[in-house]
């Protein structure tokens, strides 16, 4: 799962078909698809999101939808 990974630690997206269709759309959008490398910038405190790194961008993944990500970890 993508909320495994901590700070600083890569992983390969091997399968977002758990996550809810509009997250899905959102990180297609973006161009996060399976297969694509992504680097846990920071984790924000008190619940909060996920903060990635694809590609030179940001990107603010929730909790619950990080659970639902499935990663291999680099």
């Amino acid at each position: 799962m993508l909320a495994q990974l901590k700070t600083g630690e890569k992983g390969i997206i091997s399968n977002i078909s758990k996550a809810d269709a509009l997250v899905r759309r959102r990180l297609l959008d973006l161009g996060i698809t399976e297969g694509s490398e992504v680097c846990i910038k920071c984790i924000m405190p008190f619940g909060g999101p996920y903060m990635l790194e694809y590609c030179g961008q940001c990107v603010g993944i929730r909790r619950k939808e990080a659970i639902q990500i499935e990663v291999e970890r680099l």
